[in-house]
C-alpha cells in the first residue's frame, strides 16, 4: 500500500506521468440497518413528474439514484467554512453575502459564498458590486489566457467543485476536480399510502354548509385547508391512476426503495483535469494545484453527517479504500483513510492557502445589489447564456 507524503501530493499534482485519478467506493447502509441481514429502506429524491430516479439494466435490476453529483458538491464545499476570524486560520477566503442592510432593529441575511450552488458563477455573485467586478475579471482572465490563479484567489472551491460562468460575459466553463455519488443497488420500489381524518364528521349540518358555500366561493378544496378528510393514495403524476381496474403502481404515493443489492458512494478526484490547470507561470501553476489537490483529499476524505433527508439516514460500513488509478495497468491502493494522511495534506493546504493569502480580496464582505440583479434580467436575450 503506497503511504501519502507531501512529495507524492506534488508528484499527483505536477507529473504528467501520474496516476489519472485517485478513487474511492465506499459502502454504506441506513441507520436502521443494524444487524447484516436487516433489510435496507431508504427514501430516494423524488423529482419532478418521474418521481424517483430509477434506471432498469440490461439484466432487469434497477439502480436509483440516492443523492446527485451537484447534491453532494453542495454538501461539501461548506467543510471549508471557518470558525475563526483570522485569516491565517482559514484554508480557503471566507466571503459574505448581505442580502439586505443592516438596521438598529435587525441584522441583514448574509449567505457564504461556500453555500451558493453556482459558487463563484452564482448570480448573487454577479449581483455584488465590488466582488462580482472581481470574479468576472477573474473568470475572463481564465477563458482569455488559461490563468486560474485569479480565481482561486477568490473562489478556489469553483474550481474544485466545477464551475460554469453562464450569467457572466466569460461563458467559461471547468470540470469538477472531486465527483461524488451515491446509488442504491437492485432496488424494488415500495409504496405508501395514509389517510387524513379531519374535524369534519364532529361539525354540524350549518357549520358544513357554510364551509362548503366559502370554498366553492374561493375555489378550493376543503381538504387543502384541512377541514376534509384526505386520502394520501396517488401522487400528482401524469400517469393515470388505475390501470385496467388496479391502482396504477406509477401514480401511487412512493413509499421509499428496498436496497438489496447495497448502497455505494463513489468519489473520483480527476488528476487529468487538475494537471491542465495554469497559473500565470510555472512555479504559480504547481502551487494551484498542489493547493487545489490538498483541499480536494480533505473534501473527498471527510466524513460527512449522511442524514440526506427525511428518511434516508444513513452511515459508513467497513474501511474505506481509496485506490490510484494509473493510465493502464493495476490500481494501486494508497493510505488516505488515516489521521497521518489527514495531517499530510491538510499540512499542504494551509501551506497552499498561505501561498495564495496575499492574493485573497482585502474586503470578504459585500452587499447584494438589487440594480446589479435587475440588469442581469435585463440582459437581451442574445446576450444570455444557457442556463446550466
Amino acid at each position: 500500500m503506497t503511504t501519502l507524503t507531501k512529495e507524492l501530493i506534488q508528484s499527483w499534482a505536477n507529473d504528467p506521468a501520474a496516476p489519472v485519478a485517485l478513487h474511492l467506493k465506499q459502502k454504506l447502509t441506513s441507520v436502521e440497518c443494524i444487524d447484516k441481514d436487516d433489510r435496507c429502506i431508504i427514501y430516494p429524491p423524488t423529482y419532478a413528474d418521474i418521481g424517483y430516479n430509477i434506471d432498469t439494466l440490461s439484466d432487469g435490476k434497477k439502480v436509483a439514484l440516492v443523492d446527485s453529483v451537484g447534491s453532494q458538491a453542495n454538501r461539501m464545499e461548506p467543510l471549508f467554512k471557518s470558525s475563526s476570524d483570522k485569516r491565517e486560520d482559514w484554508l480557503v477566503p471566507q466571503i459574505q453575502i448581505a442580502l439586505g442592510k443592516d438596521t438598529k432593529e435587525t441584522k441583514a441575511t448574509r449567505l457564504s459564498l461556500l453555500d451558493l450552488a453556482h459558487r463563484g458563477a452564482d448570480a448573487v455573485v454577479q449581483s455584488s458590486g465590488p466582488l462580482a467586478k472581481d470574479v468576472r475579471a477573474a473568470f475572463a482572465k481564465l477563458r482569455e489566457t488559461g490563468d486560474a490563479g485569479p480565481l482561486c484567489a477568490i473562489a478556489p472551491t469553483s474550481l474544485l467543485f466545477g464551475v460554469w460562468d453562464s450569467r457572466g460575459s466569460s461563458s467559461e466553463k471547468r470540470p469538477r476536480l472531486i465527483r461524488s455519488v451515491i446509488r442504491a443497488w437492485d432496488v424494488e420500489v415500495l409504496h405508501a399510502a395514509a389517510q387524513f381524518n379531519s374535524v369534519w364528521k364532529e361539525l354540524d349540518e350549518k357549520q358544513r354548509k357554510e364551509l362548503q358555500d366559502e370554498a366553492k366561493k374561493q375555489k378550493k378544496k376543503l381538504s387543502v385547508k384541512g377541514f376534509a378528510d384526505a386520502p394520501a393514495t396517488f401522487r400528482d403524476t401524469k400517469a393515470a391512476q388505475y390501470v385496467g381496474g388496479s391502482p396504477n403502481p406509477e401514480a401511487r404515493v412512493l413509499g421509499g426503495v428496498l436496497a438489496k443489492g447495497g448502497i455505494e458512494r463513489s468519489v473520483t478526484l480527476n488528476l487529468v483535469a487538475l494537471r491542465g490547470l495554469q497559473g500565470c507561470d510555472a512555479d504559480e501553476s504547481k502551487a494551484l494545484r498542489s493547493y487545489l489537490l490538498s483541499l480536494a483529499l480533505i473534501a473527498a476524505t471527510a466524513e460527512m453527517d449522511l442524514f440526506l433527508r427525511e428518511g434516508c439516514h444513513l452511515r459508513y460500513t467497513g474501511d474505506d479504500k481509496w485506490f490510484s488509478v494509473p493510465r493502464r495497468g493495476a490500481s494501486v491502493e494508497v493510505n488516505l483513510a488515516t489521521k497521518e494522511a489527514a495531517a499530510t495534506f491538510t499540512k499542504a493546504a494551509k501551506e497552499g492557502a498561505n501561498h495564495f493569502r496575499a492574493k485573497w480580496p482585502k474586503e470578504m464582505d459585500y452587499t447584494f445589489d438589487v440594480a446589479e440583479a435587475k440588469k442581469l434580467l435585463a440582459a437581451k436575450e442574445e446576450d444570455e447564456q444557457p442556463s446550466e
